[in-house]
């Protein structure tokens, strides 16, 4: 259960998503980054998810 709830944290999955929504009223980096950067940074965090899952499937369902 706590390797759950640290990979939500991790990927900046809900209710951890505070990081990009604290101070910002609209979107977030949606907004700041357009075009290639924006698709740097989804590609990033997506990216990342395939990671946690990844070590998820290695270290508890036996690869």
């Amino acid at each position: 259960m706590l390797f759950i709830i640290s990979c939500l944290a991790e990927t900046n999955r809900p209710p951890f998503d505070l990081p990009e929504a604290e101070a910002e009223l609209v979107s977030g980096y949606n907004v700041e980054y357009s075009a290639m950067t924006f698709g740097f940074f989804f590609l990033a965090e997506y990216l990342n998810i395939i990671g946690v899952c990844c070590v998820n499937v290695i270290f508890f369902f036996g690869g």
